[in-house]
């Protein structure tokens, strides 16, 4: 793939260029062409990204639409199970009256699966797709199983973090398998069609959830859709062993090594860069850990664990620098990618939408239901506008990208929609509010995100190299991920603090013994009918922490504009032609 370099996006007089990109100046935009160019020297392209490439010299159009249609399909049904999981989470940590750990539980699985996708990243270029697919697969299937056997809200948290990790390892997988298998003017067109199975999944999952919770229980939900992603998944992997060794038989991929485990053993540690691995993941995950830890009650800032936590993270990563820079033979991510603007504007902006929109997302379905008595399904209908218009628009803003290949101003026009749906909700988050204007606020939030989301994804990748696309999208998405624990560590912080205090200041004098009970369980705070003392204290104290956290939300949300602005216009669409030379058999 092609990127633009920051050297070289101005001639001599000045004049802006970066959207030449076939200049008949040498001066300007050389970089695109090489880059693009570089995707086919094998300096070093790493063994999963020499076997994908096999795979689509080798595949014909019809296992090309073939695959295309079983990645929807796996799609679909996480998409089906992750709604189900979501809308039951709120029930599951009530059942061990702890619904006030839910963002502290949610915190720990988000910093924990970005930082393992980070790492996954580079084991999948090593390795392969089908591996990592095979890992994230089984990382599920281990974490619902835990979910629908636990007895403790510790395994539950255990469970999120195996569930959470695997579901973010299989979406980034295909992802990147989408990205082997198209170029960047039609790769968005790809993800859109991918994520539409949740136009249909944000009714069907909470609506299931309901009927599981109210008819079986929530165990049998977890059991039953994790076999069923299993069953659909298999289809993918065979056809992706299938054509890898059609490619071996052709001789166009080489063998594998027959080196001897010793070998095997330093061959991969060199080129997974084993050493860096460690010092980046254990450095992010000391920093971003004691955001869960200090929004519970037995920690705070100035306690001695989460300082030494703190100073270790920052020790990792700056010893992950020096290594990389110093010592490293094969380098974990390229140094100058994270020095271009483009690049780091849109990591950053993924971390932006996340952080802010976590911060008052975390405890919504609580207050739809609390608040205005709506059921499990119907909660989360409202709470889904927001993901549901990001689906509904993505193929739409993916045939503009198509057609136009602009990137960069459209971000630039969601980020004020964001931003206006969000303040939106300072002023309709309070009882007396009808349902409807919230759920108008969660389209108007859906559109923006959405249209940066999808934006931010794709100059990520146009600004590196095919075999480096795996890492960027990792990197991309541990800000997302590192940007959603932040949030909900605020979301815990506000909620754990101020909550308890506020039921306690507003139930009746002869009920006040009751908050501990009420705070940590869902049911007992819905359990006297709205328009009682109890039920409106819990609906008061519910409206003052939810204020608060939407304020703080929609106060960081300009940082975004900033982010986005140091972007260069790239345009997708006049890559294509040296994209085409550079791939094989793709859309």
């Amino acid at each position: 793939m092609a990127t633009i370099s920051p050297t070289e996006t101005r001639t001599p007089s000045g004049r802006d260029v970066e959207k030449d990109v076939f200049p008949v100046q040498p001066a300007t935009e050389v970089p695109e062409d090489s880059k693009l160019e570089s995707d086919n020297d094998s300096t070093h392209v790493q063994d999963g990204v020499k076997r994908v490439e096999a795979i689509t010299i080798v595949w014909s159009k019809k296992s090309l639409w073939s695959t295309f249609a079983l990645l929807w399909l796996v799609c679909f049904v996480s998409a089906l199970l992750a709604s189900i999981d979501t809308a039951l989470s709120p029930y599951v940590t009530s059942s061990f009256s702890e619904h006030g750990l839910l963002a502290v539980i949610n915190i720990a699985a988000r910093v924990i699966g970005g930082v393992v996708t980070l790492s996954l990243g580079k084991i999948i270029d090593i390795r392969g797709r089908m591996e990592g697919f095979i890992g994230s697969l089984f990382l599920i299937t281990v974490g619902m199983i835990m979910k629908a056997t636990c007895q403790n809200v510790e395994t539950y948290a255990a469970a999120q973090v195996f569930t959470w990790v695997g579901k973010a390892a299989l979406g980034f997988i295909i992802d990147v398998f989408v990205a082997d298998i198209t170029t960047l003017k039609n790769r968005m067109i790809m993800f859109a069609l991918n994520s539409t199975p949740n136009l249909a999944t944000t009714f069907a999952g909470p609506k299931i959830a309901e009927l599981f919770y109210t008819r079986v229980n929530f165990r049998w939900a977890f059991g039953a859709f994790t076999i069923i992603l299993v069953v659909v998944s298999l289809p993918v992997i065979a056809i992706l062993y299938i054509h890898e060794q059609k490619a071996k038989e052709l001789g166009v991929l080489r063998p594998k090594s027959s080196r001897s485990a010793g070998q095997s053993v330093i061959h991969y540690i060199t080129e997974f860069d084993l050493v860096g691995a460690i010092l980046i993941s254990g450095g992010f995950t000391l920093i971003t850990l004691p955001f869960s830890l200090v929004s519970s009650a037995s920690h705070s800032w100035q306690s001695a664990s989460i300082i030494v936590m703190i100073v270790m993270g920052v020790v990792g990563l700056v010893a992950f620098a020096l290594w990389e820079r110093y010592f490293a033979r094969v380098k974990f991510f390229p140094f100058e990618f994270l020095k271009d603007r483009t690049f780091l504007g849109a990591a950053l902006s993924n971390f932006m939408v996340f952080m802010t929109t976590f911060i008052w997302d975390a405890y919504y379905s609580s207050y739809l239901q609390v608040v205005h008595g709506l059921s499990i399904s119907i909660s989360n209908y409202v709470l889904n506008a927001y993901s549901l218009t990001s689906y509904f628009t993505a193929p739409f803003i993916a045939l503009y990208i198509r057609y136009t290949g602009h990137v960069k101003y459209p971000a630039l026009v969601a980020v004020p929609i964001y931003l206006l749906g969000t303040a939106l909700i300072i002023y309709f988050r309070v009882p007396s509010s009808q349902v409807g204007y919230l759920a108008m606020c969660q389209v108007l939030v859906g559109f923006g995100v959405g249209m940066i989301g999808q934006m931010a994804q794709l100059i990520t990748m146009a600004s590196v190299r095919h075999q480096d696309v795996a890492v960027a999208l990792a990197i991309y998405g541990l800000f997302g991920s590192v940007g959603s624990s932040v949030g909900y560590a605020v979301a815990g912080g506000l909620w754990t603090n101020i909550l308890p205090a506020k039921l306690y200041e507003f139930l009746p004098e002869d009920s006040k013994n009751m908050t501990a009970a009420i705070y940590g369980d869902i049911t007992k705070q819905m359990a006297d009918p709205i328009g009682t003392p109890i039920r409106d204290a819990v609906i008061a104290a519910y409206a003052d922490v939810m204020r608060k956290m939407v304020i703080v939300g929609s106060a960081l949300i300009p940082l975004t504009i900033i982010c986005v602005a140091v972007w260069r216009n790239i345009n997708v669409k006049k890559l294509e032609a040296v994209e085409k030379r550079a791939r094989g058999n793709v859309f």
